[in-house]
């Protein structure tokens, strides 16, 4: 889909007190659900800051809809049904009457991201609505490339790629990081999906390590619930590691995006030290060790400072 011819200057005008707002409500959503991608956030050079905050919110404000509230609507398909319009709406007129909404069309035009960019989004967010279970890991990846990859792909349009890379020789690297960090989420979150109705372990690999539906319900931790969350955490860490690779390619912002990956990468590690009980509280790294995740990172590259 392409971009109104007029949207462009449509936008210029929009330098105002209004886009102020609607960035400030972006980063209003930002604070309020994720402590981690707020506090990376804050090594990410001043000027791009908001634009995250943008893609992020509009990100959020889908997932409310399916999992918070849709209020306002008779149904949460019809919520997001009106968010996919609104969004595509934006772009054929350069208006919208969300403010985040508002703030994601700035940014896409000033990095010229593919408003198709977040089809596939749209979509994860329909199959929230009756997906609970996936059968196998490569279903699980399938929906990912909705419900992740979108994110990953418009922080790198932002961040933008240093010569000789390319944006096609990039993207991969930023799908890997989206894939490794909503995976992270899913063996920290085992216990709050469960609640919603959902679980995001394959069927396949509960039924390999003989650990069941039940077994989750009654929070059961016990060897099998270890090596069944190792086997993940294997796979999730090959991500991580695909993802490492292609930071060096960023123009800017590698210092934020390096430190996203190792705090939350620490996930991991967090719980391995709880023995494995995801059930009794939310696994993660507080603030002095993100701040502590922030400084190594910085130390380990120092000799790339200037990309920072």
């Amino acid at each position: 889909m392409a971009m109104s011819g007029n949207i462009g200057a449509i936008a210029s005008k929009r330098i105002s007190k209004q886009l102020r707002d609607d960035y400030r409500h972006c980063r209003k959503i930002m604070r309020q659900a994720s402590r981690n991608y707020t506090f990376a956030s804050l090594f990410l050079p001043r000027s791009v800051r908001r634009h995250v905050e943008a893609l992020y919110a509009l990100m959020r404000v889908g997932d409310d809809r399916v999992d918070v509230s849709h209020a306002g609507f008779d149904t949460p398909l019809k919520a997001i049904d009106n968010w996919e319009h609104e969004y595509y709406r934006a772009f054929e007129t350069g208006d919208s009457a969300h403010p985040v909404v508002r703030a994601y069309v700035d940014t896409a035009i000033r990095f010229a991201i593919p408003v198709d960019t977040m089809a596939p989004y749209f979509q994860a967010m329909r199959d929230d609505l009756t997906v609970k279970r996936f059968e196998t890991f490569d279903d699980l990846v399938q929906y990912m490339h909705g419900s992740a990859v979108p994110v990953g792909r418009g922080m790198t349009y932002i961040l933008g790629v240093t010569e000789p890379h390319s944006f096609e020789e990039a993207l991969p690297m930023a799908d890997s990081l989206a894939i490794a960090m909503q995976l992270t989420n899913f063996w920290r979150d085992i216990r709050e999906d469960w609640d919603r109705g959902r679980i995001y372990i394959p069927c396949e690999d509960l039924e390999r390590f003989g650990y069941s539906e039940k077994d989750i319900a009654e929070h059961r931790v016990n060897g099998a619930f270890a090596e069944l969350l190792e086997f993940e955490f294997d796979r999730t860490e090959r991500y991580y590691r695909q993802a490492r690779e292609g930071v060096s390619m960023l123009m800017r912002g590698r210092l934020g995006v390096l430190g996203s990956l190792r705090i939350y990468h620490a996930v991991l590690d967090d719980v391995r030290r709880r023995r494995y009980d995801v059930y009794s509280g939310r696994a993660g790294a507080g603030l002095l060790k993100r701040a502590a995740i922030i400084a190594r990172t910085w130390w380990s590259e120092s000799d790339s400072h200037k990309g920072f």
